[in-house]
């Protein structure tokens, strides 16, 4: 990488997406933007700091035309629908990002890499009465989420998988904890601010020792993040 990182955002548009698009012009990066056509005047506040290139985020060419070049990809996995699109979306970023760029991938604490991870009640609920229902209604397929990170997880590309706890808008509290399993007490309070899941993504490009990882993360000022100490590695 160079001094000056050229990053492209997948999702740029929504609310984790601007919020990178922050971090990384505060850090100096190049960005480039990729988002739905109708979405695209959400991003007017940067129209003149970044290149926006409007497509789906699960449309080949256009994530191929968006990578190149690029340090780093940055992708927000929304399952929209009921026709792969987070899966698209994945596959067409492994397959054309430049070899050794930085693969930094969003998702919920749901995704499980390795089986390990422990679910309270309540969230194995809320992901099978949700997942039930965001099918039935053809708005969302959790299990698109679930087959992306399967075949990321199953790359020999740089990448990392951030999965986040529940999400809440307010100040920056600085970067968020992590654990590699759910279920670990640090993760216990399930609450990071939006702009710190953005930060963490953002700082995850230049952190050599979130490759490969899944960390799943937490508010640093959340009670049990405070009560545990720092972050396992």
């Amino acid at each position: 990488m160079g001094d000056r990182l050229k990053v492209c955002i997948v999702g740029a548009s929504g609310k984790l997406g601007r919020y990178m698009v922050e971090h990384a012009l505060a850090r100096g990066y190049e960005v480039v933007g990729v988002c739905r056509p109708k979405s695209v005047d959400k991003l007017a506040g940067f129209a003149d700091r970044i290149t926006v290139l409007p497509g789906a985020t699960n449309d080949r060419s256009v994530i191929a035309e968006a990578v190149a070049g690029c340090d780093g990809v940055l992708t927000v996995l929304v399952p929209w629908g009921v026709h792969g699109y987070a899966t698209g979306t994945a596959q067409a970023v492994l397959d054309h990002a430049p070899p050794d760029a930085r693969l930094i991938f969003s998702c919920g604490w749901h995704i499980t890499r390795d089986g390990a991870d422990v679910y309270s009640r309540r969230l194995r609920a809320e992901v099978a009465v949700g997942g039930r229902l965001g099918r039935w209604l053809r708005l969302v397929d959790i299990d698109d989420q679930v087959e992306a990170c399967r075949r990321i997880f199953a790359s020999d590309r740089r990448w990392t998988v951030v999965r986040g706890s529940d999400l809440e808008e307010g100040d920056s509290q600085g970067l968020p904890v992590w654990s590699r399993h759910v279920g670990d007490p640090i993760l216990a309070s399930n609450r990071t601010h939006r702009t710190d899941f953005a930060l963490f993504m953002v700082e995850a490009l230049t952190d050599t020792s979130l490759v490969r990882e899944a960390p799943a993360i937490v508010g640093c000022r959340t009670p049990s993040a405070l009560a545990h100490g720092p972050t396992p590695r």
